[in-house]
C-alpha cells in the first residue's frame, strides 16, 4: 500500500519537473549601450599610449590625460626627461681640422702623414753606398728634426715609432715635453766607426738605414743631452728609458755603455740580425 502510494506521488510531480530548467553557470550578456552618440568613445574605452616627437628629435610617451595637461601650460610629472645633445662644434674648428688634414696630406711621406718631409731621387754612391728610395724627414709625430736627416722609408718608420712609443712617453711633461730632437748623423758614404782600417765593413749611414741623436730639446728650451745627462739623475733615467725604446723599432741600438765613440749621442739604424736587436 505505501509503495503505490509513493509511485502516484513520483507520477504527479514528473510534469513540474519536466518543465524546470536545469541550473547551469553561464555570463550575462553586458547590458547594450544605446545613448552614446555617434562617434563618441564608449566609457569603457581602454586607454592607450602613444608616441609623440618633441621638438629636437627627442621621441615622449604621452596619453590623452598628457595632452590635456600640456594644453592646461604645465608638464606631467610623468613626462620623461629631455635628455642632452652634444652641441654642433663650430664650423671654424671643423675648418680648421680639415685644414690641418689637407696639410698633413700634402707634406705626408712613406705614405704616412705622421712622417713629414720630402721624397728626394735614389742616391747612388761608391763602395755600395747609396739609398734608394731615399726621403728627407722634416718631423715624426710632431717632433721637429733640427737637421733634416736623409734615410729610407723603412728607417723613417722605426723613428715615428721611437719617438711614438719611446721618446715621448719616457719624457712625459718634463720641460712642457718634447719639442726636437737634435740630430747628429745621418747618410754619409763611411765605414763603422771603431771598426778595424782592414775590415772595411760599411756603415748603415753609408746605405741610409741610420741616424744619431745627440740630444732631446724641450719645449721650455732646455735640452736633454747624452754626453751630459747620461746616468745623471732623473734625466738620465728617461735617456735610459728611451734608449731602451729603441730596441724593437731598430736593430742596433747604440749607446755612451758600447764604446768612446758614442759617449755622446744614440746611434739607431735598421740592420737585423738573426739574434734580433743589438743594443748596448
Amino acid at each position: 500500500m505505501k509503495g503505490l502510494l509513493l509511485g502516484l506521488l513520483i507520477l504527479a510531480s514528473a510534469p513540474a519537473l519536466a518543465q524546470a530548467p536545469s541550473a547551469t553557470l553561464r555570463p550575462t550578456l553586458r547590458p547594450v549601450v544605446t545613448d552614446v552618440e555617434e562617434g563618441a568613445a564608449p566609457q569603457s574605452e581602454i586607454v592607450t599610449l602613444r608616441p609623440v616627437l618633441r621638438p629636437g628629435g627627442s621621441i615622449a610617451v604621452t596619453s590623452p590625460a598628457d595632452d590635456q595637461v600640456a594644453a592646461a601650460g604645465t608638464v606631467s610629472p610623468l613626462a620623461p626627461q629631455v635628455t642632452d645633445r652634444p652641441a654642433l662644434r663650430p664650423a671654424v674648428i671643423t675648418q680648421r681640422a680639415v685644414r690641418q688634414q689637407q696639410e698633413l696630406a700634402r707634406g705626408q711621406i712613406c705614405g704616412d702623414p705622421a712622417i713629414q718631409g720630402e721624397e728626394i731621387a735614389d742616391i747612388a754612391g761608391s763602395g755600395g753606398c747609396g739609398v734608394i728610395g731615399a726621403v728627407r724627414v722634416k718631423s715624426v709625430a710632431g717632433i721637429r728634426l733640427t737637421d733634416q736627416p736623409t734615410i729610407d722609408c723603412n728607417t723613417a718608420k722605426a723613428l715615428r715609432r721611437w719617438v711614438t712609443d719611446g721618446i715621448i712617453p719616457a719624457v712625459g711633461d718634463t720641460g712642457g715635453g718634447v719639442a726636437a730632437l737634435r740630430v747628429v748623423g745621418h747618410y754619409t758614404c763611411r765605414n763603422r766607426v771603431g771598426g778595424s782600417a782592414t775590415n772595411n765593413k760599411l756603415s748603415e749611414h753609408g746605405r741610409g738605414r741610420a741616424v744619431d741623436i745627440g740630444g732631446i730639446q724641450l719645449k721650455n728650451g732646455r735640452e736633454l743631452t747624452v754626453a751630459s745627462d747620461w746616468g745623471k739623475g732623473t734625466a738620465g733615467q728617461e735617456l735610459k728609458a728611451m734608449w731602451k725604446a729603441a730596441c724593437g723599432p731598430f736593430g742596433t741600438v747604440l749607446g755612451p755603455a758600447a764604446n768612446a765613440a758614442h759617449h755622446d749621442h744614440f746611434h739607431v739604424d735598421t740592420a737585423r740580425y738573426r739574434s734580433g736587436s743589438y743594443c748596448r
